[in-house]
């Protein structure tokens, strides 16, 4: 598959867009200044022409966080072969451990992998233990036919925090991975201690009016649902093939990078070696089909009226799909939270890696005195 910021058809892409003692949440709600939208806009159909669409402040000492490109960090290795797996439901699931201390559980966007935390992963593992999964579907991990559900990655990271983390942890996600975090987190309130979302998919509900289905007539379901089906593999057959070469990817890449320094061949070999996989196309057709255009049934609203530990928000505001008011929406319906602006686009934590490594690591440091001071 290609990266959080990449492969899909013309769909709408908001998917694209008792605590524990040890780290117990703030009492008090944060305030910080928050930075005006950016105009940066982006034609979403232009894109979906091109077979690849995607999901998905407080300002550190007052102002927004800016910084030029990456130079000499440390970057995780990349391994064709990939690291640890894990067997879930029958199911193989890659993942990254390294480090020790406090966990952070990092989950992908649509189409990426945990190799798109590649200037997150050795930074963090200096204070703590850090995991970085591949969802089912994703990344090195299984490409099984099934019927995708927002509810399948939620019961995947419920069972990864139970036998593999095993104890209190801080979850962090970008777009698709992002929404998975928040879900997950309301499932497990007493071991998903903190979350972190960085441009996060989702809906909010209320947007568009619910539509009942009627019983479907013999000539809809005799003739034409199956012309349908056929129009749509053979369109979406169409795109996945474009949308995983090598030019295609490195060119939707350096669209959703404010900065495409970091799109490099280390970037677009981990999204394209996934792809290559024999059911990449079939998961790639169920996920467009049966995920994406019927993705209204959970909502933003919904996750975070249940939500019960502190949030972080770290937004890229020159996001092309995910404006900054999407996050000043979040913060109102969930004011436990901390809202850090970042001049990047959709996936800041490889575009501006040093500022989003340096804000989540002073935030965990907050959330610990806190929790000391609670505890004492």
């Amino acid at each position: 598959m290609s990266s959080s910021c990449a492969v899909s058809p013309s769909v709408r892409t908001e998917f694209i867009n008792p605590i524990s003692s040890r780290f117990l949440a703030p009492t008090t709600r944060i305030y910080h200044h928050h930075h005006p939208r950016s105009k940066c806009e982006m034609n979403r159909r232009a894109f979906a022409l091109k077979g690849i669409v995607a999901s998905g402040g407080v300002s550190v000492m007052g102002s927004s966080l800016t910084s030029e490109p990456v130079q000499g960090m440390e970057r995780l290795p990349f391994k064709p072969e990939g690291y640890n797996y894990w067997t879930w439901r029958g199911r193989k699931i890659h993942y990254v451990v390294q480090g020790e201390g406090f966990p952070i559980v990092l989950i992908h966007g649509f189409g990426a992998s945990a190799f798109h935390w590649r200037y997150n992963v050795p930074e963090l593992a200096k204070s703590y233990k850090v995991y970085a999964i591949d969802l089912l579907g994703f990344g090195w991990s299984e490409k099984s036919i099934i019927d995708y559900d927002a509810m399948i990655w939620r019961d995947q990271m419920v069972d990864f925090l139970k036998e593999i983390v095993k104890e209190p942890a801080v979850l962090v996600g970008n777009s698709l991975g992002g929404f998975t975090a928040l879900i997950t987190a309301v499932a497990m309130p007493e071991q998903v201690v903190g979350l972190v979302l960085l441009n996060n998919a989702g809906q909010f509900g209320g947007t568009k009016a619910k539509t009942t289905k009627s019983e479907e007539t013999f000539l809809q379901k005799a003739v034409l649902k199956p012309l349908k089906q056929i129009f749509q593999r053979v369109v979406l057959g169409v795109l996945f093939w474009q949308a995983k070469q090598p030019a295609r990817i490195e060119s939707v890449l350096k669209n959703v990078y404010v900065n495409a320094s970091n799109v490099d061949d280390y970037l677009v070999e981990s999204i394209k070696m996934p792809a290559d996989d024999p059911n990449a196309g079939e998961v790639y057709y169920r996920l467009m089909t049966g995920f994406m255009l019927n993705q209204t049934e959970y909502t933003l609203d919904s996750f975070l009226s249940k939500l019960t530990c502190p949030l972080l928000l770290l937004w890229g505001d020159l996001d092309p799909w995910v404006g900054p008011a999407k996050a000043t929406r979040i913060k109102e319906l969930y004011p436990n939270t901390t809202l850090v602006n970042l001049q990047a686009g959709h996936c800041p934590h490889d575009e501006v890696p040093e500022l989003v490594n340096k804000a989540l690591v002073d935030w965990l440091s907050t959330l610990a005195a806190k929790s000391s001071l609670q505890t004492v």
